[in-house]
């Protein structure tokens, strides 16, 4: 099972559960009942394993023509999995790996449908963007916006399990800031990582078109929209979030955004973007455990 669980690396997938999850706690100001929650959960799993692994069906081909002239690098501690890119190692054959992508696709299919029709778009439309962004690795560095998006449709999709009409205005506000932390704390560092191997196969992204001290710059810019943006997310919530939680809000930002942003931006090395899309990654479960404690001591002191 493991060959499996690398192409979908479940290590991340299951991070980016705090997500949705941190999503659905703001927007509906409590915890859902129990079946809400261990479907949604269930729905999430299957989706994000699905997806992450379409991501190395479609990219395979790239994949292969990097190893050919790279060795694997390290990686970042979340995926760091000796047996990452099992397809374009041969590892696992793509026979099994297209069974193992449709399987998890069929379950979040259904899961969606029963938690909220609409999901099931959100879901459809994730996956098209997705199969998008790979095919323009070699295209244009603005795929990078498409990652935004595919990122932002599960938060998205977790405010339709507990509000079937939310308010556009609020949703544009959750997206800006998924839309944000997606491209600096996880795409752009990701591709600054990879920058020797994308060069070998003529890649465009944002590292490679814009050089480092560029590339730096967009990161430290987006990760500032990202936690300012996190400052107004208490108005999207019913739940009595006030001033300690926004100003713990903002120190999650600086320790898991910002800080190791600026030591990206000042040493402008391989090995900093890693340790940012680490620290990145664990930002929505921070915020996941925020909005937590606080809905868990309202309700006791209530």
């Amino acid at each position: 099972m493991n060959r499996f669980f690398a192409l979908s690396r479940t290590s991340h997938g299951v991070l980016d559960l705090a997500t949705p999850a941190f999503c659905a706690l703001l927007w509906g100001g409590r915890f859902p009942n129990w079946t809400v929650i261990l479907l949604s959960i269930f729905t999430a799993f299957a989706a994000y394993t699905a997806i992450y692994a379409l991501n190395d069906l479609v990219g395979m081909a790239v994949d292969r023509e990097k190893f050919s002239k790279h060795e694997l690098n390290t990686g970042y501690s979340v995926e760091a999995s000796e047996l990452r890119y099992p397809l374009a190692r041969n590892i696992l054959s793509i026979k099994s790996g297209l069974l193992w992508m449709s399987f998890w696709f069929i379950l979040a299919l259904a899961g969606s449908y029963f938690l909220n029709p609409t999901i099931v778009f959100i879901l459809i439309a994730a996956t098209l963007l997705e199969i998008v962004y790979c095919l323009l690795l070699k295209v244009t560095y603005l795929r990078t916006f498409v990652s935004g998006l595919v990122k932002a449709s599960g938060p998205i999709a977790a405010v339709f399990v507990v509000d079937p009409s939310p308010s556009s205005n609020s949703l544009l506000l959750l997206l800006v800031w998924i839309f944000f932390w997606e491209i600096g704390g996880q795409n752009v560092p990701a591709d600054w990582n990879d920058t020797a191997e994308d060069k070998g196969i003529n890649a465009k992204t944002i590292p490679i078109h814009f050089g480092v001290e560029k590339a730096g710059l967009i990161v430290l810019v987006t990760l500032a929209i990202t936690v300012i943006a996190s400052a107004f997310l208490p108005l999207i919530s019913p739940a009595p979030l006030g001033l300690p939680y926004i100003l713990a809000s903002l120190m999650i930002g600086f320790i898991f955004l910002l800080q190791p942003g600026f030591q990206l931006n000042k040493n402008r090395d391989g090995r900093y973007a890693a340790k940012l899309f680490d620290k990145a990654s664990y930002y929505p479960m921070a915020q996941f455990a925020l909005i937590s404690i606080i809905l868990v001591v309202t309700t006791l002191i209530s």
